[in-house]
């Protein structure tokens, strides 16, 4: 037997490419053209083969390691003559050593677990968790652990909340063990290649298959062409196997994706078991789920009844026409995209327009201003408009409901959580107040005032965005006489609030000047129908003309 080093071939013009996935252990025999490794270089990912066949005797790389053109990868224990003098006594000696394999496994397991490689002997190690590529990002804050020492946690199992772009991305775990020792805490600030936490990784419990690896017959390269071979899983690290946490499609398939790919699906909503997979084996790379996203956009109605047939947009070579930049959309863009895509194409909206007389309100709002100031408060309209909200939804409860997805039933919801749309430099956030039915106004404003900063300083967390029963899409300050906003499901309905505007209104026989609030309620036809619309509109308007109502 000879040991061969196998090192990373040409990668061309790419260098420090990330390790995304492992695909054999230390003891497992390989055959000439399997799949060692997966990097992943800039967008596109790609498999390292075996240039000839034997058994790995370590490994030199972990996932997440930057490798380049001549990295070591492995070491393989080859068969084959040395080019030594005594090459010819190994070679007489080779028949009896094959004839003794069988013999050995049938005197007792002792001597097997001495002989055979890859046996499941080994300890647990002691491994690092690290931050995983932040698409470029850096200091990126901690704002939820997930995990404490001594928890026991899976392939996948998530351990961090980040903030990233005003979008909360869970970090998983890659491997599976016990938390021994955590690198960090809430309010942190990370990059990539940060400590999270060091893991007490368990040993993966061994195949059948390759408890029989010292016969010929067992090993992968017996196996069929198109088969996966049951002696060769994916293997995350060297002692972690990421297909035992893989999914399961319908017909029992297993699904073939490396973390990477499987985070990606994650944040865009893709289940795995739907998507055909491109590369080597049936593996789902990056690229598979683009398409799939893009194809489930364009397609016609699916058989559920949702969603209508898109016409796709050709992508056109703008150069042609003068100078052009490519810009990268951020997270946040990218998200806001595929959500709002999803929404408008999946839920019927109907826009209810009216307006609101506001002048007395206004009046009563201008006249709490020494008050405010003794408070060091500032009451905005907004607080009004939230506890006039509330008041329609306690009227009308059918807009205070979440259809479920089986078309069944809905959720009644019997609290009181609104979400507020914050215009900041990164984009639209909608941060929710929660419990308006039980605070004043003053209470809404401070409150009103402290997300609206949080969100301006980028540290709204999960939390800080989830729950909401009901959206408020105030552009008043922007100006224009009206938009139509779209419903942020599973939430039923959404209020777009214009400009104030002075008008003349026909009062007592004579027209008066009169502060007026375009509104639009979009709301799902689904879920409300057109009479409730109508209804809840009016007396939205109509709590906003004389807020002595809220009292009632």
């Amino acid at each position: 037997m000879a040991t061969e080093t196998i090192k990373v071939p040409d990668l061309g013009d790419s260098s420090e490419v990330e390790v995304i996935e492992l695909l054999v252990k230390v003891g497992q025999s390989v055959a000439e053209n399997d799949s060692l490794l997966v990097l992943e270089s800039d967008k596109a990912a790609m498999e390292i083969p075996a240039p000839t066949s034997g058994v790995v005797k370590s490994i030199a790389v972990n996932l997440g390691d930057q490798v380049s053109t001549g990295s070591e990868i492995l070491t393989l224990e080859v068969e084959g003559e040395s080019s030594s003098p005594k090459a010819e006594e190994p070679a007489e000696k080779a028949p009896e050593q094959v004839t003794e394999k069988p013999a050995r496994e049938d005197e007792g397991a002792g001597k097997a677990q001495d002989t055979a490689p890859g046996t499941s002997t080994r300890e647990p190690e002691l491994r690092t968790i690290e931050v995983p590529d932040l698409g470029g990002e850096s200091d990126v804050e901690v704002i939820e652990i997930h995990v404490s020492e001594g928890d026991t946690v899976k392939v996948d199992d998530s351990l961090i909340t980040l903030e990233s772009d005003k979008a909360a991305m869970d970090v998983p775990s890659t491997l599976a063990g016990e938390v021994k020792t955590l690198k960090l805490k809430v309010g942190d600030k990370v990059s990539k290649g940060s400590a999270i936490l060091e893991l007490l990784a368990q040993p993966e419990e061994e195949p059948e298959s390759a408890k029989q690896d010292a016969k010929p017959a067992q090993s992968v390269a017996d196996s069929k062409p198109d088969e996966k071979p049951a002696s060769a899983p994916t293997a995350s690290s060297p002692v972690t196997d990421t297909r035992q946490d893989q999914n399961v499609s319908a017909g029992g398939a297993d699904v073939y994706a490396g973390p990477a790919v499987r985070k990606l699906a994650r944040e865009l909503g893709v289940d795995l078991s739907q998507v055909n997979g491109s590369g080597a084996k049936g593996r789902i790379i990056k690229e598979d789920i683009h398409e799939f996203v893009k194809s489930r956009l364009s397609q016609g109605p699916t058989a559920s009844g949702t969603g209508f047939a898109l016409p796709a947009v050709p992508d056109i070579d703008f150069s042609q026409f003068g100078e052009v930049e490519q810009v990268s959309m951020s997270k946040l863009h990218r998200v806001t995209a595929v959500n709002m895509q999803r929404n408008w194409s999946t839920v019927p909206h109907v826009a209810q327009f009216n307006e609101a007389d506001v002048t007395d309100l206004e009046e009563f709002r201008q006249a709490q201003k020494a008050e405010a100031d003794r408070r060091d408060a500032k009451l905005t309209f907004l607080p009004f408009l939230l506890k006039a909200c509330v008041k329609t939804l306690q009227e009308y409860p059918q807009f205070n409901i979440s259809l479920h997805s089986s078309g069944e039933y809905y959720i009644q919801k019997k609290y009181y959580h609104i979400g507020v749309a914050v215009a900041t430099e990164a984009g639209l956030v909608v941060p929710v107040i929660r419990n308006v039915d039980r605070k004043s106004l003053w209470e809404l404003a401070a409150e009103l005032a402290e997300v609206s900063d949080k969100a301006r300083q980028r540290r709204l967390s999960k939390e800080d965005m989830q729950g909401a029963c009901f959206t408020i899409s105030s552009l008043g300050a922007i100006g224009g006489t009206g938009f139509i906003p779209i419903i942020n499901a599973p939430e039923v309905a959404i209020l777009g609030v214009g400009k104030t505007e002075t008008k003349p209104v026909f009062q007592n026989g004579e027209f008066v000047p009169r502060s007026m609030l375009p509104l639009t309620l979009s709301y799902d036809h689904r879920a409300v129908n057109g009479v409730d619309g109508g209804l809840f509109s009016t007396y939205l308007v109509k709590v906003l003309g004389d807020i002595r109502l809220l009292l009632l």
